[in-house]
């Protein structure tokens, strides 16, 4: 299994929010608490297995300015880096074909 890092990206692989897009914000063990900004926010994370996720190996630009400067996370940064992160994605997909 590949590491994680705080900040990552990963992709759910099980349970109800499978192929859903976090961010990992914390990693204890075994277990990763994730967020989305939305259903799951900051105040509020998804406790899941290492197994039940696929890292996705990339780390919003901003996102990690502001984990170097230890400044907080808010919710508006979460939802900010996961919608970027699918617009890149469905143009890379899109370019492809």
């Amino acid at each position: 299994m590949a590491a994680c890092k705080i900040g990552e990206f990963a992709k759910s692989k099980a349970g109800h929010d499978k192929n859903q897009i976090f961010i990992i914000i914390n990693i204890e063990g075994e277990y990763v608490f994730l967020v989305d900004g939305k259903s799951r926010n900051i105040d509020r994370p998804k406790k899941k297995k290492l197994k039940h996720i696929q890292p996705v190996n990339y780390i919003d630009c901003e996102l990690q300015r502001k984990l170097d400067a230890d400044i907080a996370m808010q919710n508006e940064d979460i939802k900010r880096a996961i919608k970027s992160y699918c617009k890149k994605i469905s143009a890379e997909s899109q370019n492809r074909q």
